[in-house]
């Protein structure tokens, strides 16, 4: 996801912002070829080809093929991160920890398959990029899961969740699935809107309490 930096008309400012924009040409480059073709798969030739720019080009930015790779995973967690917790925050106070499950449930779907190649690259990348690369990401990850945590606490605290699941398992199940979608779904045989119902269906139908049943609300 591009980032816009300030403009300023001091010739060094000025200096300073063709840089930043051709290091994040650089960096949307890498995040589009890693979503496309994995990291085992993404040469610096290709992501120069695809920022328009002479592959030597790519080291006064970034010292590595390694570098570049980390950014762009770092990059992809963090955005998902803050458009998570963006899209939450825009719910009117008192909405139940249900609804707010199913907006986080549109929000991931969205930012992951419609609005960012690097959460793609992200998702797609996280298991098979090498241990020494994934600290930053690591901490943006344990970050995200968080605040997953919290949403399924609340629904389990309030009775909106059955109470013989662990909100844990069914967080990893969850998660699981929404970040699969990015290695199956086609726009080409469906549309994201229905992706997102479906989605939000199932995990609702799932968690909810069964007709007539009284869900144990666990202390906060």
């Amino acid at each position: 996801m591009a980032r816009k930096s300030a403009a300023s008309g001091s010739p060094d400012s000025e200096v300073e912002s063709k840089s930043q924009r051709t290091r994040q040409r650089i960096l949307d480059a890498a995040a589009h070829v890693l979503s496309v073709k994995g990291s085992a798969g993404t040469r610096l030739s290709d992501v120069a080809e695809y920022a328009e720019l002479q592959a030597p080009a790519i080291y006064y930015y970034f010292p590595s093929r390694e570098d570049l790779i980390e950014e762009v995973m770092f990059c992809g967690i963090s955005d998902m991160r803050r458009h998570l917790q963006d899209a939450l925050d825009a719910l009117p106070a008192g909405t139940p920890p249900v609804d707010r499950i199913m907006a986080a449930v549109e929000a991931h779907l969205r930012h992951e398959l419609e609005l960012s190649d690097y959460a793609t690259a992200s998702i797609r990348n996280s298991g098979q990029i090498p241990e020494h690369l994934r600290s930053r990401e690591r901490k943006e990850s344990a970050a995200y899961g968080k605040i997953w945590h919290r949403l399924f606490d609340d629904a389990a605290a309030d009775g909106e969740m059955s109470a013989d699941l662990d909100p844990r398992i069914v967080q990893g199940l969850v998660l699981g699935a929404l970040n699969w979608a990015a290695e199956w779904w086609d726009p080409k045989r469906g549309s994201l809107d229905s992706i997102v119902a479906n989605a939000q269906a199932i995990v609702r139908s799932g968690i909810s309490p069964a007709d007539g049943a009284t869900a144990r609300r666990t202390p906060r």
